[in-house]
Protein backbone atom coordinates (compact mmCIF):
# COMPACT_ATOMS: atom_id res chain seq x y z
CA UNK A 1 0.00 0.00 0.00
CA UNK A 2 2.00 3.59 -0.44
CA UNK A 3 1.83 5.99 1.94
CA UNK A 4 -0.15 8.83 1.74
CA UNK A 5 0.60 12.18 -0.10
CA UNK A 6 1.74 14.66 1.69
CA UNK A 7 -0.52 17.94 1.89
CA UNK A 8 1.44 20.96 0.30
CA UNK A 9 1.46 24.11 2.79
CA UNK A 10 2.04 27.42 2.12
CA UNK A 11 5.46 27.18 3.73
CA UNK A 12 6.39 24.49 1.58
CA UNK A 13 5.07 27.39 -1.17
CA UNK A 14 7.31 30.15 0.19
CA UNK A 15 10.45 27.82 0.47
CA UNK A 16 10.41 26.81 -3.45
CA UNK A 17 9.90 30.52 -3.98
CA UNK A 18 12.52 31.43 -1.87
CA UNK A 19 10.36 34.21 0.09
CA UNK A 20 8.30 34.35 3.71
CA UNK A 21 5.23 32.74 4.10
CA UNK A 22 3.63 36.66 4.27
CA UNK A 23 5.04 36.87 1.23
CA UNK A 24 2.99 34.39 0.06
CA UNK A 25 -0.33 35.78 1.70
CA UNK A 26 0.23 39.17 0.10
CA UNK A 27 0.69 37.87 -3.38
CA UNK A 28 -2.76 35.59 -3.28
CA UNK A 29 -4.42 37.89 -1.86
CA UNK A 30 -3.90 40.57 -4.21
CA UNK A 31 -2.62 43.20 -1.65
CA UNK A 32 0.66 45.64 -2.95
CA UNK A 33 4.05 45.66 -1.40
CA UNK A 34 5.31 42.51 -3.53
CA UNK A 35 7.59 43.37 -6.88
CA UNK A 36 5.94 42.45 -9.74
CA UNK A 37 8.66 39.84 -10.64
CA UNK A 38 8.28 38.04 -6.91
CA UNK A 39 4.53 37.96 -7.12
CA UNK A 40 4.98 36.04 -10.49
CA UNK A 41 7.85 33.71 -8.57
CA UNK A 42 5.34 32.80 -5.95
CA UNK A 43 2.41 32.05 -8.39
CA UNK A 44 5.02 30.12 -10.47
CA UNK A 45 5.68 27.85 -7.57
CA UNK A 46 2.05 27.69 -6.39
CA UNK A 47 1.31 25.92 -9.53
CA UNK A 48 4.22 23.43 -9.73
CA UNK A 49 3.50 21.92 -6.32
CA UNK A 50 -0.42 22.04 -7.21
CA UNK A 51 -1.27 25.00 -3.94
CA UNK A 52 -4.64 26.69 -4.37
CA UNK A 53 -6.25 27.53 -0.66
CA UNK A 54 -9.52 27.83 -0.73
CA UNK A 55 -9.41 31.26 0.62
CA UNK A 56 -7.23 32.11 -2.69
CA UNK A 57 -9.87 30.96 -4.79
CA UNK A 58 -12.59 32.86 -3.35
CA UNK A 59 -10.33 36.05 -3.76
CA UNK A 60 -9.28 35.29 -6.84
CA UNK A 61 -13.25 34.43 -8.21
CA UNK A 62 -14.79 37.68 -6.65
CA UNK A 63 -14.22 41.47 -7.22
CA UNK A 64 -13.96 44.34 -4.78
CA UNK A 65 -17.54 46.50 -5.20
CA UNK A 66 -16.97 48.37 -2.33
CA UNK A 67 -14.76 50.82 -4.07
CA UNK A 68 -14.71 52.41 -7.64
CA UNK A 69 -11.77 54.43 -9.25
CA UNK A 70 -11.54 57.59 -11.10
CA UNK A 71 -8.32 59.09 -12.85
CA UNK A 72 -8.09 62.84 -13.78
CA UNK A 73 -5.52 63.99 -16.08
CA UNK A 74 -5.72 67.10 -14.30
CA UNK A 75 -3.58 69.39 -12.17
CA UNK A 76 -3.79 69.57 -8.44
CA UNK A 77 -4.13 73.13 -8.74
CA UNK A 78 -6.72 73.43 -11.48
CA UNK A 79 -9.50 70.54 -10.07
CA UNK A 80 -9.45 72.82 -6.99
CA UNK A 81 -10.43 75.52 -9.05
CA UNK A 82 -13.12 73.77 -11.41
CA UNK A 83 -16.37 73.39 -10.91
CA UNK A 84 -17.57 70.56 -13.27
CA UNK A 85 -15.80 67.49 -12.03
CA UNK A 86 -16.34 69.03 -8.21
CA UNK A 87 -20.03 68.90 -9.23
CA UNK A 88 -19.23 65.37 -11.46
CA UNK A 89 -17.66 64.10 -8.42
CA UNK A 90 -20.48 65.10 -5.92
CA UNK A 91 -22.89 63.07 -8.17
CA UNK A 92 -21.09 60.06 -8.17
CA UNK A 93 -20.03 60.25 -4.36
CA UNK A 94 -23.74 60.80 -3.57
CA UNK A 95 -24.89 57.25 -5.45
CA UNK A 96 -21.73 55.79 -3.70
CA UNK A 97 -23.02 56.88 -0.28
CA UNK A 98 -26.13 55.01 -0.76
CA UNK A 99 -24.04 51.56 -0.98
CA UNK A 100 -21.53 52.38 1.51
CA UNK A 101 -18.78 52.38 -0.91
CA UNK A 102 -15.73 54.73 -1.18
CA UNK A 103 -14.24 56.62 -4.75
CA UNK A 104 -10.49 56.10 -4.94
CA UNK A 105 -9.26 59.46 -6.51
CA UNK A 106 -5.90 60.07 -8.50
CA UNK A 107 -4.81 62.56 -10.21
CA UNK A 108 -2.23 61.79 -13.29
CA UNK A 109 0.17 63.40 -15.74
CA UNK A 110 -0.95 61.68 -19.03
CA UNK A 111 -2.83 58.42 -20.42
CA UNK A 112 0.21 56.29 -19.91
CA UNK A 113 0.33 56.83 -16.62
CA UNK A 114 -3.28 56.18 -16.29
CA UNK A 115 -3.34 52.89 -18.32
CA UNK A 116 -0.43 52.04 -15.65
CA UNK A 117 -2.70 53.17 -12.69
CA UNK A 118 -5.42 51.22 -14.07
CA UNK A 119 -3.76 47.68 -14.40
CA UNK A 120 -2.41 48.23 -10.75
CA UNK A 121 -5.72 49.01 -9.15
CA UNK A 122 -7.04 46.02 -10.65
CA UNK A 123 -4.17 43.61 -10.36
CA UNK A 124 -4.30 44.08 -6.95
CA UNK A 125 -8.18 44.26 -6.63
CA UNK A 126 -8.11 47.97 -5.09
CA UNK A 127 -11.45 48.30 -6.95
CA UNK A 128 -14.25 46.68 -8.32
CA UNK A 129 -14.43 49.14 -11.75
CA UNK A 130 -13.59 52.43 -13.02
CA UNK A 131 -15.11 55.77 -14.53
CA UNK A 132 -12.83 56.90 -17.52
CA UNK A 133 -13.05 60.73 -18.75
CA UNK A 134 -11.63 62.95 -20.99
CA UNK A 135 -11.28 60.42 -24.07
CA UNK A 136 -9.09 61.69 -27.24
CA UNK A 137 -9.06 60.34 -31.23
CA UNK A 138 -7.91 56.55 -30.90
CA UNK A 139 -7.59 57.11 -27.15
CA UNK A 140 -4.41 54.59 -25.89
CA UNK A 141 -6.24 53.37 -22.74
CA UNK A 142 -9.40 51.43 -24.72
CA UNK A 143 -7.43 48.36 -26.13
CA UNK A 144 -5.47 47.79 -22.80
CA UNK A 145 -8.50 48.27 -20.06
CA UNK A 146 -10.73 46.39 -22.23
CA UNK A 147 -8.09 43.36 -22.35
CA UNK A 148 -8.22 43.65 -18.70
CA UNK A 149 -11.52 43.28 -18.43
CA UNK A 150 -11.68 46.22 -15.93
CA UNK A 151 -15.62 46.74 -15.65
CA UNK A 152 -15.81 50.24 -17.04
CA UNK A 153 -17.75 53.34 -17.39
CA UNK A 154 -16.72 55.74 -20.25
CA UNK A 155 -17.59 59.50 -20.86
CA UNK A 156 -17.37 60.24 -23.92
CA UNK A 157 -19.45 59.66 -27.11
CA UNK A 158 -19.02 56.03 -28.66
CA UNK A 159 -16.96 57.13 -31.58
CA UNK A 160 -14.25 57.98 -29.22
CA UNK A 161 -14.73 55.28 -26.59
CA UNK A 162 -14.03 51.75 -28.35
CA UNK A 163 -17.39 49.75 -27.60
CA UNK A 164 -16.90 50.20 -23.84
CA UNK A 165 -20.27 51.34 -22.50
CA UNK A 166 -20.78 54.95 -22.54
CA UNK A 167 -22.69 57.99 -21.75
CA UNK A 168 -22.47 61.77 -23.33
CA UNK A 169 -23.57 65.38 -22.76
CA UNK A 170 -24.63 66.07 -26.56
CA UNK A 171 -21.87 68.42 -26.88
CA UNK A 172 -22.50 69.33 -31.25
CA UNK A 173 -26.39 70.45 -30.27
CA UNK A 174 -25.28 72.41 -27.58
CA UNK A 175 -22.78 74.33 -29.78
CA UNK A 176 -25.50 74.71 -32.27
CA UNK A 177 -28.00 76.30 -30.14
CA UNK A 178 -25.16 78.53 -28.88
CA UNK A 179 -24.15 79.58 -32.28
CA UNK A 180 -27.40 80.17 -33.53
CA UNK A 181 -28.47 81.77 -30.30
CA UNK A 182 -25.93 84.44 -30.90
CA UNK A 183 -26.22 84.69 -34.79
CA UNK A 184 -30.24 85.74 -33.94
CA UNK A 185 -28.94 88.60 -31.46
CA UNK A 186 -27.18 90.05 -34.74
CA UNK A 187 -23.61 88.58 -34.53
CA UNK A 188 -21.66 88.18 -37.27
CA UNK A 189 -18.40 87.67 -36.15
CA UNK A 190 -18.21 85.05 -33.32
CA UNK A 191 -15.39 82.96 -32.10
CA UNK A 192 -14.73 80.37 -30.15
CA UNK A 193 -11.72 79.78 -26.86
CA UNK A 194 -12.03 75.64 -26.88
CA UNK A 195 -9.93 73.17 -24.77
CA UNK A 196 -6.98 70.65 -25.97
CA UNK A 197 -8.10 70.10 -29.15
CA UNK A 198 -6.71 65.98 -28.78
CA UNK A 199 -9.80 66.23 -25.89
CA UNK A 200 -12.63 64.32 -28.16
CA UNK A 201 -15.19 66.57 -27.02
CA UNK A 202 -13.39 69.87 -27.92
CA UNK A 203 -13.37 68.53 -31.55
CA UNK A 204 -17.12 67.83 -31.20
CA UNK A 205 -17.68 71.28 -29.92
CA UNK A 206 -15.18 72.25 -32.75
CA UNK A 207 -16.85 70.90 -35.83
CA UNK A 208 -20.22 72.07 -34.70
CA UNK A 209 -19.53 75.51 -34.49
CA UNK A 210 -17.58 75.57 -38.13
CA UNK A 211 -20.77 73.18 -39.64
CA UNK A 212 -23.44 75.79 -37.70
CA UNK A 213 -21.88 78.78 -38.76
CA UNK A 214 -21.35 77.90 -42.34
CA UNK A 215 -25.07 76.79 -42.13
CA UNK A 216 -25.78 80.69 -41.05
CA UNK A 217 -23.82 82.03 -44.09
CA UNK A 218 -21.01 83.45 -41.89
CA UNK A 219 -18.10 82.08 -42.88
CA UNK A 220 -15.56 79.65 -40.71
CA UNK A 221 -15.41 81.81 -37.78
CA UNK A 222 -12.71 81.64 -35.30
CA UNK A 223 -11.21 79.50 -32.98
CA UNK A 224 -8.29 79.07 -30.35
CA UNK A 225 -7.04 76.01 -28.91
CA UNK A 226 -5.50 76.26 -25.58
CA UNK A 227 -5.92 74.61 -21.90
CA UNK A 228 -8.63 75.17 -19.37
CA UNK A 229 -6.87 77.57 -16.66
CA UNK A 230 -8.65 81.05 -16.21
CA UNK A 231 -4.59 82.08 -17.76
CA UNK A 232 -5.66 80.12 -20.69
CA UNK A 233 -8.64 82.35 -20.90
CA UNK A 234 -7.28 85.17 -20.61
CA UNK A 235 -4.56 85.03 -23.09
CA UNK A 236 -6.42 84.01 -25.65
CA UNK A 237 -9.26 86.59 -25.25
CA UNK A 238 -6.82 89.26 -24.71
CA UNK A 239 -5.32 87.83 -28.93
CA UNK A 240 -9.15 87.77 -29.91
CA UNK A 241 -9.46 91.40 -28.80
CA UNK A 242 -6.19 92.43 -30.30
CA UNK A 243 -7.00 91.43 -33.76
CA UNK A 244 -7.73 94.47 -36.22
CA UNK A 245 -11.20 92.59 -36.48
CA UNK A 246 -11.86 91.24 -32.90
CA UNK A 247 -15.44 88.99 -32.51
CA UNK A 248 -18.07 90.70 -31.42
CA UNK A 249 -19.25 87.33 -29.12
CA UNK A 250 -17.03 84.45 -28.29
CA UNK A 251 -17.82 81.01 -26.76
CA UNK A 252 -15.69 79.46 -24.25
CA UNK A 253 -15.70 75.80 -23.29
CA UNK A 254 -15.50 76.54 -19.68
CA UNK A 255 -16.87 78.84 -16.95
CA UNK A 256 -13.31 79.59 -15.64
CA UNK A 257 -12.26 80.70 -19.07
CA UNK A 258 -15.10 82.81 -19.53
CA UNK A 259 -14.50 84.61 -16.10
CA UNK A 260 -11.01 85.46 -17.34
CA UNK A 261 -12.65 86.78 -20.15
CA UNK A 262 -14.78 88.68 -18.80
CA UNK A 263 -11.57 90.32 -16.88
CA UNK A 264 -9.56 90.95 -19.87
CA UNK A 265 -12.38 92.65 -21.24
CA UNK A 266 -12.48 95.41 -18.62
CA UNK A 267 -9.08 95.92 -18.66
CA UNK A 268 -8.75 96.52 -22.35
CA UNK A 269 -11.87 98.90 -22.02
CA UNK A 270 -14.46 96.50 -24.28
CA UNK A 271 -17.86 96.88 -22.89
CA UNK A 272 -19.62 93.26 -21.78
CA UNK A 273 -22.58 92.96 -23.66
CA UNK A 274 -22.56 96.33 -25.60
CA UNK A 275 -19.15 95.70 -27.09
CA UNK A 276 -18.81 91.90 -26.60
CA UNK A 277 -20.82 89.12 -26.07
CA UNK A 278 -19.54 86.27 -24.17
CA UNK A 279 -21.08 82.74 -23.26
CA UNK A 280 -19.57 79.81 -20.85
CA UNK A 281 -20.20 76.32 -21.22
CA UNK A 282 -21.29 74.25 -17.82
CA UNK A 283 -22.82 76.99 -16.00
CA UNK A 284 -21.75 77.28 -12.50
CA UNK A 285 -21.86 79.28 -9.58
CA UNK A 286 -19.14 81.37 -11.36
CA UNK A 287 -21.07 82.16 -13.95
CA UNK A 288 -23.86 84.10 -11.75
CA UNK A 289 -21.18 85.60 -9.10
CA UNK A 290 -19.94 87.81 -12.02
CA UNK A 291 -20.95 91.59 -13.17
CA UNK A 292 -22.57 91.52 -15.77
CA UNK A 293 -23.40 87.68 -15.05
CA UNK A 294 -22.69 85.19 -17.60
CA UNK A 295 -24.85 83.57 -20.13
CA UNK A 296 -24.20 80.23 -19.82
CA UNK A 297 -24.68 76.47 -21.49
CA UNK A 298 -26.35 74.47 -18.71
CA UNK A 299 -26.93 71.25 -17.56
CA UNK A 300 -26.88 69.14 -13.99
CA UNK A 301 -23.49 68.09 -13.99
CA UNK A 302 -24.51 66.52 -9.65
CA UNK A 303 -26.88 64.23 -11.88
CA UNK A 304 -24.86 63.52 -14.54
CA UNK A 305 -22.03 61.67 -12.16
CA UNK A 306 -24.66 60.09 -10.38
CA UNK A 307 -25.89 58.49 -13.67
CA UNK A 308 -22.72 57.26 -14.56
CA UNK A 309 -22.30 55.78 -11.31
CA UNK A 310 -25.40 53.72 -11.44
CA UNK A 311 -24.10 52.91 -14.66
CA UNK A 312 -21.23 51.51 -13.59
CA UNK A 313 -23.06 49.34 -10.72
CA UNK A 314 -25.04 48.03 -13.78
CA UNK A 315 -21.85 46.95 -15.67
CA UNK A 316 -20.27 44.90 -12.71
CA UNK A 317 -23.60 43.47 -12.15
CA UNK A 318 -23.28 41.77 -15.71
CA UNK A 319 -26.13 43.51 -16.64
CA UNK A 320 -25.87 45.26 -20.52
CA UNK A 321 -25.58 48.77 -20.48
CA UNK A 322 -26.82 50.46 -24.14
CA UNK A 323 -24.20 53.45 -25.02
CA UNK A 324 -26.57 56.54 -24.63
CA UNK A 325 -26.57 60.31 -24.29
CA UNK A 326 -27.34 61.28 -20.78
CA UNK A 327 -27.87 65.13 -21.24
CA UNK A 328 -28.13 68.33 -23.77
CA UNK A 329 -26.89 71.38 -22.50
CA UNK A 330 -29.49 74.29 -22.98
CA UNK A 331 -28.97 77.65 -23.22
CA UNK A 332 -28.98 80.08 -19.93
CA UNK A 333 -29.05 83.87 -21.26
CA UNK A 334 -28.05 86.21 -18.60
CA UNK A 335 -26.76 90.03 -18.59
CA UNK A 336 -23.25 88.97 -20.95
CA UNK A 337 -25.07 88.73 -24.18
CA UNK A 338 -27.29 91.05 -26.23
CA UNK A 339 -27.17 92.52 -29.47
CA UNK A 340 -23.89 93.90 -30.86
CA UNK A 341 -23.53 97.72 -30.98
CA UNK A 342 -24.65 99.24 -33.81
CA UNK A 343 -21.43 100.44 -36.11
CA UNK A 344 -20.64 104.38 -35.78
CA UNK A 345 -21.50 106.52 -38.96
Amino acid sequence: MSAPTQRVTIKDVAAAAGVSKGAVSIAFNHRPGLAESTRERIFAAARELGWAPNSSARSLSTQRIDTIGLALCRPARLLGLEPFYMEFISGIESVLAERSCSLLLRLVSGLDEEIALQEAWWRERQIGGSVLVDFHRDDPRVEPLRRLGIPAVAVGHPDLTGGIPSLWTDDATAMAEAVRYLAALGHRHIARVGGPPGLGHSAIRERAFQDTLHQLGLGPGTQMTTGFAGEDGARATRSLLLRPERPTAIVYDNDIMAVAGLGVAAEMGVAVPADLSLLAWDDSQLCRLTHPTLSAMSHDVHGFGAEVARELFAVIAGREVRPHPVRTPSLTPRASTSAPRAPRS
